[in-house]
């Protein structure tokens, strides 16, 4: 029987209604309109769009959200002083860095210049510190959205073997973080996986729930999962194909059309992780606007 698709598009216009709600009460009863400013570096199209449709869902629930755009050739001290500024702009709760930076940057010295009570991408080292302490105060957005994709589909990760494939510092970490944590909507046993991993197979077959985040189009396939397993593919990639107007389309990490005839669920890319990873910032961008009002 073929698996059910976890739908993440539905799931993040739950989640954005649920914002909206949050963000009017904000301005009514606290005279407080949560503010974004997003900053984008260079001319990739991919983070463009990506930019793009950040700011459309935040116009959708009434967050005030503005871009900043910087040039390719950008100095690093120049970004410095834009982040610096935009940290004492009582306008923007939240700042968002698209990543990745032109290479004349230094990635890890920008994020750190952000101020945590700004960070509301949850990647600066006092949020991920505070994450692995179990006292999030911003959970990463794509990790932070896996966890409601699965508990809003009824597939609570609670006693589940969960394995994560990829070790990055924007999926990989931060999801297996999440999930381990002692606490209701998490309590799983947590495997990561990655390039230095030995006989990979024998692992994502114990999954109960697999997390792709691997950046390698359709790496995992039938024969690495076991029957009834719960799939989140965070992969998006582009693979050639001729038959369409662009030449490419776009698909994750999962052999999806293999996969889900083992699985009981699955997400699909596009329309998976990708819109919740949207839905998780509004949510901490209205997270930052609702703490700032309080301090």
């Amino acid at each position: 029987m073929p698996a059910k698709i976890i739908d993440g598009v539905k799931i993040a216009e739950q989640v954005r209604a649920e914002v909206a709600v949050e963000v009017r009460e904000l301005k009514d009863g606290k005279g407080v309109t949560p503010g974004l400013a997003a900053i984008l570096v260079g001319d990739n199209p991919a983070s463009a769009i990506y930019v793009r449709n950040k700011g459309r869902a935040c116009q959708e629930v009434g967050i005030f959200a503005e871009t900043y755009k910087l040039p390719e050739d950008t100095a690093e001290a120049d970004l410095l002083d834009l982040i610096g500024k935009l940290n004492g702009d009582s306008r923007f709760h939240g700042i968002l860095l698209q990543l990745p930076l032109p290479r004349q940057i230094n990635e890890g010295r920008t994020i750190n210049t952000i101020d945590p009570r700004k960070d509301i991408d949850g990647i600066h080292p006092v949020n991920m510190g505070r994450l692995l302490l179990g006292e999030p105060v911003y959970v990463p957005c794509t990790p932070s959205g896996v966890q409601q994709m699965l508990l809003r589909s009824g597939y609570s990760p609670e006693g589940k073997h969960a394995v994560v494939c990829g070790r990055s510092i924007i999926v990989g970490k931060p999801v297996a973080a999440i999930l381990m944590q002692k606490k209701a909507g998490a309590n799983a046993t947590v495997t990561i996986c990655h390039t230095g991993t030995k006989d990979l197979l024998s692992i994502t077959r114990q999954a109960d729930i697999l997390i792709a985040a691997m950046g390698s189009p359709r790496c995992i396939t039938a024969d690495m999962v076991k029957d009834g397993v719960v799939v989140i593919d965070v992969g998006i990639n582009r693979v050639p194909d001729p038959s369409t107007k662009t030449g490419y389309r776009l698909v994750g990490d999962v052999d999806f059309d293999a996969v889900k005839e083992k699985a009981a669920a699955i997400s699909p890319v596009p329309g998976g992780v990708g819109p919740m990873t949207i839905a998780m910032l509004l949510v901490n961008t209205t997270k930052a606007a609702r703490l700032a009002s309080n301090a």
